[in-house]
């Protein structure tokens, strides 16, 4: 009855959405599903962040609009964080932007820069905002493949001028979301190079840099000298206080590039829930021994799934951050297909990797937000199958 715009009925549909629906049948048909899909940590919020917010919901002064920048409070607390965590300065009044979720932020970004003709650089598989703010914005995606023989790393050399002359921004996303692959400095200032030499803005999404393993410690692109004069990049409270449901993020980097978010969002949205920005204040001045117990949980999944896969002749790597772990399908089988079939013989739902992108196709993607037991569940129901 009514036509879609171009660029909405252009969307590919949300993976996300789809696995809803089919766990949610599965579910009503009285099925008891292992859920390896969406990315929603399966522990609660803790506890002295939830009282934080259930003593700012109760003052008045909190349920008036929030200011589009965020609270002053809020920014300095990230300011210290990022100081603290990555040895990076940034200025609270010019270099921190507030978000509701990092998603937010990620998908409306291209609405500042991007016009029709322009080109993102989009790593393939990725997470699907880097494309649909892309498509929203009226601009179009260059797919940059990952691959498992560059560890799952763009090949920025391999971009060829005429795209390299029409992009104006390139996503970066490690701890990476799907493949679980890492990136150390050198690869960042070789990052920080193509910017300089192409004059293109670098969108870094480090949403995974506190579940890490083994030692291991992600930087951030804003540690390379330079960086800073090109990039922008953002961060969530959701996977490291166990807060996506809540709504809270930022964005952190060149004063230019978060003024021009901001802008966006002013003729968008009217800020966070000032309770739940004072909740965060809580979630990042507090006690962070709690990311350390968290970090070591997910650690015993990893391996206990890993290990389990292995036993049955699965192509699969162990990650050092993230909690996914990204496994190659069966020679022959499509990731859809696998997928489902997991599904129906197993009750067990996991991401094919398609639906991250076409280079994510002959892989799966199995998130460890349940149980350790639940997974040892799994890899019994897989050895019935396989």
């Amino acid at each position: 009855m009514f036509r879609l715009s171009e660029k909405l009925a252009s969307l590919p549909p949300y993976l996300f959405l789809e696995i809803d629906k089919a766990k949610r049948k599965a579910r009503q048909d009285g099925r008891d599903i292992i859920d390896l899909g969406v990315g929603d940590p399966d522990q609660p919020t803790p506890r002295h962040i939830i009282r934080a917010l259930t003593e700012a919901a109760k003052d008045p002064d909190n349920h008036r609009y929030a200011l589009d920048q965020g609270m002053l409070d809020l920014r300095l607390a990230i300011a210290k964080w990022y100081a603290g965590r990555f040895g990076v300065r940034l200025d609270p009044e010019k270099e921190i932007l507030p978000l509701i979720g990092s998603k937010e932020g990620i998908a409306h970004f291209p609405l500042a820069f991007l016009d029709k003709g322009d080109y993102s650089l989009v790593p393939d598989p990725c997470y699907p905002p880097y494309k649909g703010g892309t498509i929203l914005a009226g601009a179009r995606p260059y797919l940059m493949p990952l691959l498992e023989e560059n560890s799952f790393l763009p090949d920025l050399e391999k971009i060829p001028s005429s795209i390299r002359s029409k992009a104006r921004l390139v996503y970066i996303n490690y701890p990476n979301n799907p493949t679980g692959a890492v990136a150390d400095k050198y690869f960042y200032r070789k990052v920080v190079d193509f910017a300089s030499r192409n004059k293109v803005i670098v969108i870094s999404d480090l949403a995974y840099s506190e579940m890490a393993y083994d030692g291991f410690r992600p930087p951030s692109l804003l540690e390379i000298e330079g960086a800073k004069r090109y990039a922008i990049e953002f961060h969530s409270l959701s996977k490291t206080y166990n807060m996506t449901g809540w709504r809270i993020g930022w964005a952190c980097g060149n004063a230019e590039l978060i003024g021009a978010l901001a802008k966006v969002k002013s003729n968008i949205d009217s800020g966070i829930f000032s309770a739940i920005q004072l909740a965060g204040i809580c979630a990042l001045r507090c006690d962070q021994r709690y990311i350390k117990d968290m970090c070591l949980i997910y650690r015993q999944r990893r391996d206990a799934l890993v290990r389990g896969l292995k036993t049955l002749g699965w192509q699969v790597d162990s990650p050092k951050a993230t909690f996914y772990v990204w496994s190659r399908v069966p020679k022959g089988k499509s990731s859809i297909l696998f997928s489902r079939l997991l599904l129906d013989k197993a009750d067990i739902i996991v991401t094919p990797g398609v639906g991250f992108g076409k280079y994510g196709e002959g892989y799966i993607r199995m998130a460890l937000t349940v149980s350790k037991e639940r997974i040892t569940e799994a890899i019994k129901r897989l050895r019935k199958i396989f």
